[in-house]
């Protein structure tokens, strides 16, 4: 079979597995689809004899990622951002510098980890990725302000988590890891992608104001989307805080001038989000090395655990620092903030993308692979119990 044809049987696969789950999700609603997905490409890619070409990291961030980072900034809701702005922020920042530090600590002191495998598994896993956990929460009526929190946190923190997981795998590579030089390389990674993010969408933003046709609309930020991730990455920024920082001077513009409120333009994103999130969680699965997880599989649930506790702290810390009597932010959107924070597509990308460099540990990107299933198994597979048992089912006149 030539590459040509073991690509087509790839997008042919992916595509009957989607389509057969998406019917199996209707019959076991509360299983979020994304997990069948996961446990789909898990199952497919233990099928004996069956070949089919390997995905590598570069291929996920550059083909999927932009996309889907570029959708949820489109569709952000910015008004309830700019109320939730400052534990977002928090969130987003200090909060995924607070979990690289205590996973890296506390699987060094308590699993023996060296400590440049700690930190970088700590950077590995540091974003969130809770497309499962929004989505049913919309299902059964949850408050928006709580959505918001989780969407515009997920958003950010894919960009700052990249930028700090780019920042300590450069200086680890340097063969002399300091925190000063992670700091730099952060700093630099991030402030240079906000700049061609700003720039890619202004410049989007004007060519906008000249068409009227939607498809040229679609075209337009799709060449946005990819564009600015791929400029800032040949110049060695971080592509997805350069996608965040397009779409959401895209979206700002659109708020303001009452424009790309089409149907058209938000139905292609939304279908275009969906198919890529249906092909790379089964890529995901397909890519997990679930042959090797039972050797580690100690390591693999105390860093599970070691995680949800990295999470705990920030979103308990910085959510009281901001609210200490819970009017605004109540102490179940806490505690489900806590249960969403699922681990997803781009940790497992992070993680392919040091499996073959021999300066890293193997054993650091099998652990982040099976953190990321525990995540999904675990958090997402129990999310519609966890939203009963803290009550945030409600209708449509409670999402305020």
């Amino acid at each position: 079979m030539s590459t040509a044809q073991s690509f087509l049987l790839l997008l042919i696969v992916l595509g009957a597995a989607a389509t057969a789950l998406r019917f199996l999700s209707r019959a076991t609603a509360a299983v979020p689809y994304p997990v069948l997905l996961a446990v789909g490409g898990i199952l497919i890619g233990l099928v004996p004899g069956l070949r089919l070409p390997q995905v590598g990291p570069d291929l996920i961030l550059l083909a999927f990622v932009p996309g889907l980072v570029f959708e949820a900034s489109l569709n952000l809701d910015l008004e309830e951002l700019r109320r939730r702005v400052v534990p977002v922020g928090l969130l987003a920042t200090v909060g995924v510098f607070l979990t690289v530090a205590l996973v890296g600590l506390l699987t060094h002191f308590l699993l023996g980890l060296d400590w440049s495998s700690g930190f970088l598994l700590g950077s590995i896993v540091a974003a969130t990725d809770p497309i499962a956990v929004v989505t049913l929460l919309r299902q059964v009526g949850a408050p928006r302000g709580l959505e918001t929190i989780l969407d515009g946190e997920s958003l950010f923190n894919d960009g700052t988590g990249v930028a700090v997981f780019a920042a300590v795998l450069g200086t680890i590579l340097t063969g002399h890891p300091s925190a000063g030089d992670a700091v730099l390389r952060f700093a630099i990674v991030t402030g240079i992608g906000t700049a061609v993010g700003i720039a890619a969408g202004a410049a989007g933003v004007l060519l906008l104001r000249m068409v009227r046709e939607a498809e040229l609309e679609i075209l337009i930020t799709l060449v946005i989307a990819f564009g600015s991730y791929l400029a800032a990455d040949i110049a060695h920024a971080s592509g997805v805080v350069a996608v965040v920082a397009a779409g959401i001077v895209v979206a700002r513009f659109g708020g303001r001038s009452g424009r790309l409120q089409g149907t058209q333009l938000h139905g292609f994103w939304r279908l275009l989000a969906f198919v890529l999130n249906a092909m790379l969680f089964l890529i995901v699965g397909i890519a997990l090395p679930a042959h090797r997880l039972l050797g580690v599989a100690g390591l693999v649930l105390g860093s599970y655990v070691i995680m949800l506790v990295a999470r705990a702290v920030p979103v308990y810390g910085l959510l009281a620092a901001v609210d200490p009597r819970a009017r605004r932010i109540p102490w179940a959107w806490r505690h489900m903030t806590l249960w969403g924070g699922l681990r997803g597509a781009l940790a497992v990308a992070l993680a392919l993308s040091v499996a073959a460099d021999k300066a890293i540990p193997a054993n650091v990107s099998v652990i982040a692979y099976g953190m990321v299933v525990l995540s999904l198994v675990i958090q997402a597979g129990l999310l519609l119990p966890v939203a009963s048992l803290l009550r945030l089912r409600g209708s449509a006149r409670d999402r305020s």
